[in-house]
């Protein structure tokens, strides 16, 4: 079983709540929008990190990260990318393969808007975090957090932070 902090956009800003938090986890992962590469030296020294690059972030952070990470963790086909769409309005660029070749978790930011939805036809979880960045209209910063352990994703909180 693994603890995993899930987190986007936050646009070059964290503080010590979400530093609290990543403590707990086994691994945080980025969905995007990371802003300054401090954020990730931060987050790397307290837990192993897995992350994409988003829209706003520049060459140093797409020089470390890629624009899709798609792994398997605990039994769990997990694919990572930061523009990806949702269930029925998924990312023209993404859609032929999550078709052909659905993972059992789908995670993506940009939105700034928290969404956890079942994908039915696919069969899988749809998993945005939110924005925990201080940068966005939206006005609570949000992180999921939840357990991978024998091929499902269990025990998802969310966490909420005023703006």
């Amino acid at each position: 079983m693994k603890k995993i902090l899930l987190l986007s956009d936050t646009h070059s800003y964290i503080d010590d709540r979400i530093i609290a938090y990543a403590e707990q986890a086994d691994e945080i992962w980025h969905a995007g929008d990371i802003g300054d590469i401090d954020v990730m030296d931060q987050l790397e020294k307290i837990k192993p990190v897995r992350a994409v690059y988003g829209n706003i972030d520049d060459q140093t952070v797409r020089a470390v990260y890629p624009l899709n990470n798609r792994f398997t963790i605990e039994g769990v086909d997990v694919w990572i990318t930061h523009i990806g769409g949702y269930p029925g309005k998924y990312n023209p660029k993404i859609r032929k393969e999550i078709t052909e070749n659905p993972p059992k978790v789908f995670i993506c930011g940009h939105s700034h808007i928290l969404k956890v939805i079942p994908d039915k036809q696919l069969g899988l979880i749809h998993l945005n975090p939110g924005a925990v960045g201080k940068h966005g209209f939206h006005q609570v910063r949000t992180m999921l957090r939840f357990e991978v352990s024998n091929g499902k994703l269990e025990n998802l909180e969310v966490i909420e932070f005023k703006k």
